[in-house]
């Protein structure tokens, strides 16, 4: 079965740039199937070290992950670095908004300060405490990733354009455009990017496109302004969601789990071509076995350690629902 693209292209393309020989194809674990979902460690493996960190992206690459997927924000003094939350004080030893800092006084925290692993209690629940690890600049994650390994960046804070200014300096002077994708659940950030030709083909769609493209198919069975081929989209494999029934008398409502990746939206995606889909927050061997069926690119995961035996104990060939593709 050939490589799917335009992903597997992708890391072709960047291992090309990045001396190896141009025509293979770079980074595919000996013995891994094609035929299933590349595996995007989430902000470097958020569940087997602390997020955003490069000890989770050393570890992601140790669990030998096909991608990794970074957050970032930008500091007072206009350096780019790795942080999710919009508090300080959710991941660090500190509080306050990563923008109210300048990249020294960040440099002082200790961002594995709340990471407890699962299962830890007592004195080890809270290892990093002792052990700090730092917030780590763009720059310097950059550098701990090999090239022939993408990178998934995802925008966080406001205003957009000086972020992407920042960020866009730091892919020129890193030469980084050619492994890089840009994603944001804000759409600022699409406008933002628009002005570099480097970023063309490098981002994701906005995510209220993908979600009321999803909610179309589910709802309606129409497929409404399907992507060009080279637009990435993203969104959650499953989603709790609020089913809200109004009768003449008041309503009803019911917590559900809804799992908008469906063959019938596969398709739609991919009426003008292979679009690349990331299905996020898939942690399981059902779930990852589903995912291939469906034909998704790639899974979104905290836990690339997790991931790699799942992945390794996936028997081929798969056996999908009839309905799958």
């Amino acid at each position: 079965m050939p490589l799917r693209s335009p992903f597997h292209r992708f890391v072709a393309v960047v291992a090309c740039l990045a001396g190896a020989a141009c025509g293979t194809v770079a980074h595919v674990p000996a013995g891994d199937s094609p035929a299933l979902p590349l595996i995007v460690a989430h902000r470097g493996g958020a569940a087997d070290y602390p997020e955003n960190t490069l000890i989770a992206i050393e570890g992601a690459l140790h669990n030998r992950a096909d991608a990794i997927w970074l957050t970032v924000q930008l500091t007072r003094d206009g350096v780019p670095v790795l942080y999710r939350p919009a508090d300080l004080s959710v991941n660090t030893d500190g509080q306050g908004a990563v923008a109210d800092f300048d990249l020294a006084a960040l440099e002082r925290l200790n961002a594995g300060w709340n990471f407890a692993p699962d299962g830890a209690g007592g004195a080890t629940r809270y290892p990093y405490r002792d052990h700090p690890v730092r917030i780590p600049t763009l720059v310097a994650a950059l550098r701990a990733i090999p090239p022939a390994v993408p990178v998934m960046l995802d925008m966080k804070a406001l205003p957009a354009a000086p972020q992407a200014d920042a960020v866009a300096r730091v892919l020129n002077e890193e030469n980084a455009w050619p492994r890089v994708l840009v994603y944001s659940t804000d759409g600022a950030y699409q406008q933002a990017f628009a002005a570099y030709p480097q970023a063309r083909s490098r981002q994701f769609e906005t995510r209220d496109a993908t979600r009321a493209r999803l909610a179309a198919v589910a709802l309606a069975h129409a497929c409404e302004d399907p992507p060009s081929p080279e637009t990435w989209a993203a969104f959650e494999y499953a989603r709790k969601v609020e089913l809200v029934e109004r009768f003449t008398l008041g309503e009803a409502r019911s917590a559900v789990t809804a799992k908008p990746w469906t063959p019938e939206a596969i398709r739609c995606f991919r009426t003008n071509g292979e679009t690349p889909i990331v299905a996020n927050g898939v942690d399981s061997a059902d779930d990852y076995r589903a995912a291939a069926c469906l034909g998704i690119t790639a899974v979104l995961a905290d836990s690339p350690r997790k991931m790699r035996a799942i992945r390794a104990s996936t028997a081929l060939p798969l056996q999908c629902p009839s309905d799958a593709r």
